[in-house]
Formats: structure tokens, sequence, C-alpha cells
């Protein structure tokens, strides 16, 4: 007798939705400053590697996380060595709106970006400076639209002034539907797996898994996408194991009441094996799921 025949479904049942509602009982916020940030991140093309510019987004309001607008004390000063006149620029910046200058800005020219991954400003403009002839250019107004807002401007039009600056986000949708279809996949094809050890080798019982296993893994890695999207990997990581568990119960009941009518087993017999089976799946492909995301980033 397997130590699966021993547990009834029952009882792993309850202690399942005992340990989602342990889980619920936490905080979903992370506090102080763990964790990762959001941020806005654009970058340049058609920019003269020749010209030397500055960049910085204007902030609708005064301050974001520990940035904040000059007040007119010389200790609240902040720019670094040697880069007083760049921030002087930007100070005496007025914008038409009242959009402040939160004293965090980067030399563009270097590296044809701008990554601001610390608490940005969530409503903002784009303003660079181009100190070899003092002119400005600036954005209409834009907004973060996820939690990691990437955006894309041409500059080929645009540089020294001579135009409005237009930026079109660039989030990288396609990629992500393709690490998505990927995840599903071998999830399912590890779920098979593991089916074929706890002996499930029939084609009737093979073929309900995978409609189950496709069902619940579309449901789940898509709900996860719009999560990391909005909010990020640490609210990713929360929902990821609170997900997996709901799965885990759901697919626990499904085969313990349906499974024994695809593999030709004994109903009381088939729900202990199909309970453990759900359970040694989903813990199998959680595990190797983390693995994965350390090892290959990009794909989750």
């Amino acid at each position: 007798m397997t130590i699966f025949r021993k547990i009834r479904p029952v009882r792993i049942l309850l202690l399942s939705a005992a340990c989602v509602l342990l889980m619920l009982s936490f905080p979903l916020t992370a506090h102080a400053d763990m964790g990762p940030k959001p941020s806005v991140q654009i970058t340049f093309t058609g920019m003269d590697p020749g010209v030397l510019c500055y960049g910085t987004l204007l902030s609708e309001s005064d301050s974001t996380g520990p940035s904040s607008a000059w007040n007119g004390e010389e200790e609240f000063a902040w720019y670094p060595d040697g880069e007083y006149e760049i921030w002087k620029a930007f100070v005496d910046y007025e914008d038409e709106d009242g959009f402040y200058f939160l004293q965090e800005f980067w030399n563009c020219s270097e590296s044809g970006r701008l990554a601001w991954t610390y608490y940005p400003p969530r409503t903002f403009k784009i303003l660079l400076y181009y100190p070899e002839s003092s002119t400005f250019c600036i954005s209409p107004v834009y907004e973060t639209y996820a939690f990691d807002s990437y955006y894309t401007v041409d500059l080929t039009d645009a540089a020294e002034g001579r135009s409005l600056l237009t930026a079109r986000e660039s989030y990288d949708y396609t990629w992500e539907l393709r690490s998505l279809s990927v995840r599903i996949v071998l999830t399912v094809i590890l779920e098979l797996a593991v089916a074929l050890l706890f002996g499930y080798r029939e084609m009737g019982a093979l073929a309900f898994l995978t409609v189950v296993n496709l069902m619940t893994q579309i449901g789940l890695n898509v709900a996860l996408n719009v999560i990391n999207y909005r909010s990020g990997p640490m609210s990713f990581t929360f929902y990821y194991v609170l997900m997996e568990a709901v799965v885990f119960i759901l697919e626990a009941v499904l085969y313990a009441n349906l499974l024994h009518r695809f593999s030709g087993q004994p109903k009381p017999e088939s729900a202990n094996r199909a309970i453990g089976y759900a359970f040694t799946a989903n813990a199998a492909s959680f595990a190797i799921g983390l693995w994965l995301a350390h090892i290959i980033p990009g794909i989750f």
C-alpha cells in the first residue's frame, strides 16, 4: 500500500485549503524598501553620436521617492561632480505646464538611453538638454502604463529643439506571448511525464490530464503575465505561490472525481492516487518553474 492510499482525499484537500488561507493572511504589499521598484526606460534612436545630450523626466508632482524639486537652499542641491552647469540648466528651465525637475538627469549621448529605475514619476514629460547649443527639447505629457514602462523616441527630426519629442510605447508584447506559450507547453509536458510515473498510461487518462492541464495552465499563466505587467515581480511571486495552491486544489478535485473513468480503476483507490499525482505534478512544475526563472529570467 502506497503512502497516497493511507491519506484520505478529504484531509489532503482540507490541508491545502488551510495553506491557501494562511497565505491570504499575509499582507500583499511590501513595506519599507523591499522588492523591485517600477521604472521608466526610454531608448533614443537617430541620436547624433557627436552631439552631447542630457535627459530627464519632468514630474507633475514635486517629489517621488527620494527625488524632489530643489527648494532653493544650497544644502538640498544634488548633482554629480562636475555637472553643476547641467543641473543649473535643468533647474532654470520653466515648463509651461508647471512640471518639476526632480534633480535626476542622465548623459543620454553615451548610452542612447534614459533609465529611471527607482520611483520614477507616474505622469511626466521627457526633457532633453543640449549644452553645446544651450537648447532644450520637450515632449508632451505621458503616463506610465506598466510596472516597467518602455518607450522609444526617434530623434531624427527632434534634435536640438527643432521639434516636439514624440515617444511611443515599446513594451515587447511579442516576446511576452512567446514566453507565455513556452511556459504552458513545458508545464504540460512535465505534468504528463509525472503522470507516466504514476502509472497513467491509458490514452483516455492522458487526454483528460492534457485538457485539464491546458485549461489550468493557460488561466494561471495569463493571470501571472497580467500581474507581472501591472504590478511587477514581487506581486508575481506572491500570486504564483497562491495560484499554484489554488490550481492544485482544483486539479485534485477534478482528478479525484473524474480520472477513474479514464484509468479503469475503482474510484476510492483512484482518488488517492489522483490527489497524490496532482500534488506531485504541481510541486514539480512550481519548483522547476522557479529554477527556470532563475537561469532564464526572460522567459518568466
